[in-house]
């Protein structure tokens, strides 16, 4: 009996384990691209001489580049533009542009970025680039 009890308790340890580790890979990520935002649109402000206009890109873009993410290939990340609700993949050969204004503004957007079965989904505000509204989906295996 005591073996059972034991081995129930382990069981439920070590799922809770796995099911941590998979939410701190997403905050992780989620955490990374925010910065970028915040990075990029700092960048945006400072440099307002001549109209200049920085842009987030993926791995592999050309132009002129302030902040970059990395896709890792096991958490696919998924764009989902302004006004729109299909979810665009972004991998080495799908760039996409998160436009910052001189002003400080950019384009509101959402990213998505998942782990197997696992993700979250951050909203980003137009005004700060900062995490407006998150959602993070989490399954126990």
């Amino acid at each position: 009996m005591v073996l059972a009890i034991a081995s129930i308790l382990m069981g439920g340890a070590v799922a809770v384990m796995v099911f941590s580790s998979d939410e701190r890979a997403l905050r992780a990520s989620s955490g990374e691209i925010e910065l970028l935002a915040k990075r990029a649109r700092t960048i945006a402000i400072l440099q307002t001489i001549g109209g200049e206009r920085v842009e987030l890109k993926a791995p592999g873009a050309s132009g002129p580049v302030h902040a970059r993410y990395n896709v890792d290939p096991q958490q696919p990340v998924f764009v989902r533009r302004w006004n729109t609700q299909e979810w665009l993949p972004m991998s080495e050969r799908i760039v996409h542009v998160w436009r910052f204004d001189p002003d400080g503004l950019c384009e509101p957007l959402s990213v998505r970025v998942t782990h197997g079965t696992n993700l979250i989904e951050n909203t980003y505000h137009p005004l700060t680039a900062t995490i407006r509204d998150s959602e993070t989906v989490l399954e126990v295996k």
